[in-house]
């Protein structure tokens, strides 16, 4: 079993600052990518930005030059840096990693999502 695990959402004005945070835990033997996607109310969830093991980033255009992702390899961690906050940033964020794992028979690739942190701007 493979859990994702986020915390660091919360309430913030325009133009603030919030970090998301997300450890995964379980049996792990690596992890390919890992990013965040975010899900506004009545819309279909999007990507907001990934990272590979290696480092390579890819970020959606709306938060270009105001968020950031980074990730700890050797804690299975991943975070996000927002800063500048629109209230259209308003969401609930999803942490995602592709992880590299085992039931114990079978070696597999599943991917795999945290429950979700609230992200709340207001203007």
């Amino acid at each position: 079993q493979v859990q994702l695990v986020e915390s660091g959402g919360g309430l913030v004005q325009a133009g603030g600052s919030l970090r998301l945070s997300c450890a995964a835990s379980g049996y792990i033997l690596s992890i390919n990518a890992m990013g965040w996607y975010r899900q506004a109310p009545g819309k279909q969830r999007e990507l907001v930005a990934t990272i590979t093991s290696g480092g390579s980033t890819n970020y959606a255009d709306s938060v270009k030059g105001r968020f950031t992702v980074s990730r700890d390899n050797a804690k299975n961690a991943v975070s996000l840096q927002m800063n500048s906050l629109k209230p259209e940033d308003t969401a609930v964020y999803y942490c995602n990693a592709d992880v590299y794992t085992s039931s114990g028979t079978y070696y597999y690739t599943g991917d795999y999502w945290g429950q979700g942190t609230q992200v709340t701007v207001s203007s």
